[in-house]
C-alpha cells in the first residue's frame, strides 16, 4: 500500500487525491458511489470509511 491508498474494514481499498484548491477526495473503487472530500486527507478518510460501512450494513441489510 502507498500513500495514496488505505483500507476500510481491512478489505476496502481507499484511494486518496488532492484537488486543485486543496480539498482531499477519498474513493472506494470497489463501492460505487462511496466518494468524499475532506477539508483534510484524514478528514476525508473519516468520511468515506463511514459511507462506506452504511453502504455496506445496507447490503447485509438487503441481502445482496
Amino acid at each position: 500500500m502507498n500513500e495514496k491508498t488505505k483500507r476500510v474494514a481491512g478489505i476496502y481499498r481507499v484511494e486518496f487525491d488532492r484537488e486543485t484548491d486543496g480539498r482531499w477526495i477519498a474513493e472506494v473503487p470497489d463501492l460505487p458511489g462511496v466518494l468524499v472530500y475532506g477539508e483534510t486527507r484524514d478528514d476525508a478518510f473519516a468520511h468515506v470509511q463511514a459511507l462506506a460501512l452504511r453502504v455496506i450494513a445496507n447490503r447485509i441489510k438487503e441481502g445482496s
